[in-house]
């Protein structure tokens, strides 16, 4: 399950996501440059193949390493698009074009937010959406909303299938794991699944908080809620932490794990933009990102626990200090916090700043790890994390290497 919201203010668009996935499965920072395609080309997606266009833009993506698509990401022009899972009445179909498809799709062929939205809209109705959307539950599969930003507009694109929906965004708006477009939502909406998706309380926590927010230091704190009143992630039986927007995994019937984030300030002639490349935002650093600015040494994370990616090195921490959050994580909350404070006021170059954040995170890692205790966590959570850490060979109490080449 995933939360993306977005601000249009004059002359300028704030914009954030959390993707939410299975708990293992890695979500890479991609850079792609700028490219010419030979006339007749074809181009591999997800599930399906589609004819190629004659060139395609430099493009950031945040995309789940097994898929072509991507949870979110910019392009050279400021386009910023993160996508939703929505749960429609329309048929889901067997194969097609998925949602984070028409997301990169979207960033590679067009050069205005409101060019992505006909992008989109023009490709769902050639090829229409479609095919597995999850590595860990073969077969679950959904349909897609997108808040679409450039620096001048921004736009919510909902679909039900070959249907869709498009509202201009005034002020402040989020969305989440449901319909919300006045009409084509209860035409095509399936109450149940929204339901269970836990979307609507969500949506309420981030618009309210959207709201009141002035800055990306703002979103930042949205992206780490856990809900009115929570310092900690908080857990229920059935579906876990998905009640609040920083999700944590842990629930019998249902259960997703915020898996990257993203943050972006959009003004014309200046786009800055923030990611994780980690889980959990509460325990991450917001580190500065540019389509012009590629990064090699991030490693190639998969399902399977190394130490050669960020991703993973960064589950050492996460995964330590949620089994017991409100005494773990105020051993670097502050220092985290001063330095992200630092990087939104004035973006170092990203190279420097992955740098520093990979020095950072073997140094909070370590002093994690020397204070860890019991796992205070219930009973249906901990096993449930036991489980996962089995399936990705990931054993809880080693430490990763840093060395220089990892942050060079």
């Amino acid at each position: 399950m995933c939360d993306t919201m977005a601000i249009v203010e004059a002359g300028r668009v704030l914009f954030a996501k959390n993707s939410d996935r299975d708990p293992n499965e890695a979500q890479r920072l991609d850079w792609r440059p700028r490219a010419e395609h030979s006339p007749g080309a074809r181009l591999r997606c997800t599930w399906v193949e589609i004819p190629q266009v004659r060139a395609t833009h430099a493009v950031l993506l945040s995309r789940p390493y097994w898929m072509w698509g991507a949870e979110m990401g910019t392009n050279e022009h400021g386009v910023t698009i993160g996508n939703e899972a929505v749960f429609t009445r329309e048929r889901l179909a067997a194969t097609g074009l998925t949602g984070m498809d028409l997301l990169r799709l979207a960033l590679e062929r067009a050069a205005t937010a409101e060019a992505a939205v006909d992008m989109i809209v023009t490709l769902l109705g050639e090829h229409g959406q479609g095919g597995a959307c999850s590595l860990e539950r073969k077969g679950f599969s959904y349909h897609n909303s997108f808040i679409i930003a450039d620096p001048r507009r921004a736009f919510v694109l909902e679909t039900a299938g070959r249907h869709h929906a498009v509202e201009e965004i005034r002020g402040a708006r989020s969305i989440s794991n449901g319909l919300t477009i006045p009409g084509f939502a209860e035409r095509y909406s399936d109450r149940i699944k929204t339901h269970v998706s836990a979307c609507r309380l969500r949506r309420r926590r981030t618009q309210s908080l959207l709201e009141r927010s002035e800055d990306t230091i703002d979103l930042a704190e949205i992206l780490r809620d856990h809900g009115d009143g929570n310092s900690a992630p908080q857990y229920a039986f059935t579906n876990g932490g998905l009640g609040a927007p920083c999700v944590h995994a842990g629930g019998v019937l249902a259960a997703s794990q915020t898996t990257g984030s993203w943050i972006a300030a959009l003004q014309p002639g200046n786009c800055s933009h923030w990611a994780t490349g980690t889980t959990a935002p509460c325990t991450g650093l917001f580190k500065p990102v540019a389509v012009d600015q590629p990064l090699e040494l991030l490693g190639e994370p998969t399902n399977q626990a190394d130490h050669d990616s960020l991703w993973w090195r960064h589950e050492q921490l996460h995964r330590a200090v949620t089994t017991d959050f409100e005494r773990l994580l105020p051993i670097y909350q502050a220092e985290r916090d001063e330095i992200e404070r630092a990087w939104f006021v004035s973006p170092p170059d990203s190279a420097s700043a992955f740098a520093q954040a990979e020095r950072l995170l073997e140094s909070w890692t370590a002093c994690v790890h020397a204070k860890r205790g019991i796992d205070r966590r219930g009973w249906f959570v901990r096993r449930y994390w036991a489980a996962r850490n089995r399936a990705s060979r990931f054993d809880p109490a080693r430490l990763p290497i840093y060395t220089p080449a990892n942050a060079s």
